[in-house]
């Protein structure tokens, strides 16, 4: 791990900034989509045709033919030019971070991801999770990863089960979001007959993705739907901690897109806690647990403390299980990472007194 220059730093601040503001903006002129007309009983008429967040083909009415409908055209073609000016800045300012050394998403899982973005996923309070989200967090927080802590080809979107009542009309198709991106993704079976598949797969390649959702008992094991996604997911336990008070970031490739990604701290103590919970059978799945956990520790603990605090005092309110849980994998990081050890423990040593 090392710190990134500070023109880095600065770059990403302003992709952020940029993408963010896109974001807020998003208005008619941010549809992919075009005007068409139909006369009816000698009458004209104008519709907007676009795609919705799920993929489906829409047509929205905006009115009969005249100077005002005239005008609503010509102000979706000035915003439309202003959109086209934002987005050419982004992909310049993505170059730009991608030759001075930022952190990247490599192209397919980023392809993935952007189609993710587009259908509204995230939007819809989707998160990124697992080691696409550590790549994500390190350029959040100025740092380079060691390499070895990156390997992974495993695609990680966890979503809650209930509805958000944000955006209570919102639905994406996810199958077909995958199935439209022609990369050849297929349901992997489920482990057990008759239950519905929480992963899609490349045939014949690594690229995988997988829906995770929060437990709410440990015993809590089979398939959840997601409705307003069109897929099922994957319980796990621990993962309600991770999604709560995330955080925007960019997946930065040829372009770059706008996710969401847990808290820094909150994704330190959750690999924390889930090193501990892998069998023996998972020991290279522990040991990068292990490793992403304690990059994360060293550099929240130097310029972050608070926020390591405040995860630490969540965690352990929830419950003797999750501290039990804490102090057991505090014992292994001791001797995986002593000094990601002492830095955690002298960090957190009031909370723990609690």
């Amino acid at each position: 791990m090392k710190k990134q220059p500070l023109v880095v730093q600065t770059l990403y601040a302003e992709l952020m900034e940029q993408m963010l503001a896109l974001e807020a903006q998003r208005s008619i002129g941010n549809l992919q989509g075009c005007f068409t007309s139909k006369k009816i009983k000698g009458e004209e008429f104008v519709y907007f045709q676009h795609s919705d967040p799920g993929g489906r083909k829409r047509q929205t009415y905006i009115g009969k033919k005249g100077p005002v409908i005239d005008r609503v055209v010509s102000r979706f073609i000035s915003q439309r030019d202003a959109v086209k000016e934002d987005q050419d800045e982004i992909l310049r300012m993505s170059a730009m971070l991608r030759s001075s050394g930022a952190m990247t998403t490599d192209a397919s899982a980023c392809r993935v991801l952007k189609a993710f973005a587009e259908s509204g996923l995230f939007r819809m309070g989707a998160v990124l999770v697992g080691t696409y989200a550590f790549i994500v967090t390190g350029n959040l927080l100025g740092v380079k990863w060691g390499h070895s802590a990156l390997r992974t080809q495993d695609v990680d979107i966890a979503g809650e089960r209930r509805i958000d009542i944000a955006f209570p009309q919102l639905k994406a198709d996810v199958p077909r979001v995958l199935e439209q991106l022609e990369m050849g993704f297929l349901p992997v079976p489920a482990f057990k007959a008759g239950e519905a598949s929480t992963s899609f797969k490349v045939r014949g390649k690594s690229l995988r993705v997988d829906f995770l959702t929060s437990a709410t008992r440990p015993r809590d094991g089979g398939p959840v739907p997601i409705p307003r996604f069109g897929v099922a997911a994957q319980p796990l336990m621990f993962l309600d901690f991770l999604m709560e008070n995330t955080e925007y970031g960019v997946a930065i490739d040829g372009g770059s897109v706008l996710v969401q990604v847990p808290a820094p701290a909150r994704l330190a103590l959750h690999k924390l806690l889930v090193s501990g919970e892998r069998g023996i059978a998972a020991h290279a799945k522990t040991e990068k647990d292990l490793l992403q956990s304690s990059q994360l520790i060293l550099i929240l603990a130097e310029e972050r403390p608070g926020d390591l605090i405040l995860a630490w005092e969540d965690a352990v309110s929830r419950g003797k299980g999750w501290r039990r849980r804490l102090d057991s994998a505090m014992a292994v990081l001791k001797k995986h990472n002593p000094e990601a050890h002492s830095l955690l423990s002298n960090t957190v040593s009031g909370s723990q007194d609690g």
